[in-house]
């Protein structure tokens, strides 16, 4: 009695623990939830996250440019030869006696020394600030290629993504469809065998019911690898264990851009990213025109200038001036008129392309927007089919067990069932697809 009673004492708990801690469901993933973690550790992304951050470093490297530049060099060296300065007699006038100064020609030899240099500048830009503003510029559009080309990326992966998550979806959905049937190949294997029992059906009828019951049972475990093939995959794109289990949320709701196809193409007007890389690869080749045209400009900088010899004697040891440096180029034999020809092409050339780019973004969005009107409504058509068919099936069920129908007729109605459940997943999965693309047509990010 007292072992008894111990052991009820130490199943109390585990039963207890067991209670609070039943199992947990699987995690639900929305599609929004499933690219945003795939964004945080896709590696192509934080490449191009990266050379975002590297234009933004260039871009403040450029701005530096308009501020005034220091230098500073030291300059060290053994004469070759001696330095003389000669002076002629009286070349400093003449002493208060009146004998010249100096008395007689004068030499003076600097020795053969390690001798120092020291030379120091600071100089403003004035009128290379115009052209230092158009670099800057420059810069910036190359920060705003980059950030596109990261926009790009985000697309494509979360396309990449989409796909993975509908196919999951579809897998998902033939999975609760395989269910049903094998729930109705039980019910109607025991009323089979019932009437097997009872001689009203024959043997042969009974095992081709089972037959059909274990297809449905290996099309089901199919299904189910499938499911953690495609479950592991979608683990490993987010960045997440491949063990780890979840499910999947129903189909996502449509948007206004699918029902309006003129929204639709203003929207991908806006913000498609490689129209709008067009349009900034041909604001780029404007300002390298102009910078180009700038260089015309004579450069012109407010300058200080310092010098100090050491070890040279007569020469004075701090030498320093301020004023103008203007720096200009007058003949360049046609140069730099044929490099602005080039820029002004190249301009062109761009300008072509942003055309070009537009009437490709526009043909994408409508061939994508019709493809997913047709796989709208052959989902519709498909989805129609399959309630028929199941409408079908229950009623020649229904009879069957009252044994008004015959079996063939219940196996025949579970067969075009099944066809249709295989019609309504493959335009399920079209649809889906189609939808990823249309989105990516749109230049959606998620």
């Amino acid at each position: 009695m007292v072992q008894y009673f111990l052991l009820i004492l130490l199943l109390v708990p585990v039963r207890a623990l067991v209670a609070e801690n039943p199992a947990s469901e699987p995690e639900i993933l929305t599609l929004e939830r499933v690219v945003a973690l795939s964004l945080e550790s896709n590696h192509a992304v934080k490449r191009a996250e990266l050379e975002v951050a590297k234009r933004e470093d260039s871009l403040a490297a450029a701005r530096t440019r308009r501020l005034p530049s220091f230098e500073f060099n030291v300059f060290g060296a053994m004469l070759l030869q001696p330095i003389d300065f000669r002076f002629k007699q009286g070349a400093f006038g003449t002493f208060p006696s009146g004998s010249p100064n100096p008395a007689a020609d004068a030499t003076i030899r600097t020795a053969r020394t390690f001798n120092p240099f020291v030379f120091a500048s600071v100089d403003q830009p004035v009128s290379q600030l115009y052209r230092i503003r158009l670099g800057i510029q420059a810069k910036e559009v190359g920060r705003e290629l980059a950030m596109e080309d990261l926009r790009a990326q985000k697309q494509s992966v979360a396309n990449e993504l989409k796909r993975v998550y509908f196919s999951i979806l579809k897998t998902q959905s033939a999975l609760e469809v395989t269910g049903e049937s094998i729930k109705l190949y039980r019910e109607l294997d025991r009323l089979t065998e019932e009437y097997v029992l009872r001689q009203v059906a024959l043997k042969s009828q009974g095992l081709e019911v089972k037959t059909r019951l274990a297809k449905a049972e290996l099309e089901t475990l199919s299904l189910q690898n499938a499911m953690s093939s495609q479950q592991e995959r979608l683990n490993q794109l987010i960045g997440r264990p491949i063990t780890s289990k979840f499910r999947v949320s129903p189909m996502p709701e449509m948007t206004p851009f699918e029902m309006d196809l003129p929204a639709a193409q203003a929207r991908a007007l806006e913000q498609q990213p490689e129209l709008r890389e067009a349009r900034l690869r041909h604001k780029q080749a404007g300002l390298d025109r102009r910078m180009k045209k700038a260089e015309f400009i004579p450069d012109l900088s407010l300058s200080y200038r310092y010098i100090s010899p050491f070890n040279i004697e007569v020469l004075p040891k701090n030498i320093s001036a301020a004023g103008m440096y203007l720096s200009w180029e007058p003949f360049d034999w046609g140069r730099k008129r044929r490099e602005l020809a080039e820029k002004s092409r190249t301009e062109q050339q761009a300008g072509h392309g942003v055309e070009d780019a537009e009437a490709l973004v526009l043909l994408d969005v409508n061939s994508r927007f019709r493809k997913l009107q047709e796989a709208r409504a052959l989902l519709r058509v498909s989805q129609l089919g399959q309630e028929t068919e199941r409408e079908k099936l229950r009623v020649i069920s229904n009879r069957y067990a009252e044994k008004a129908a015959l079996l063939n007729e219940v196996l025949e109605a579970q067969t075009a069932l099944t066809q249709a459940h295989h019609e309504f997943s493959k335009s399920l999965a079209d649809f889906w697809t189609a939808k990823a693309d249309f989105e990516k047509a749109l230049g959606e990010d998620r």
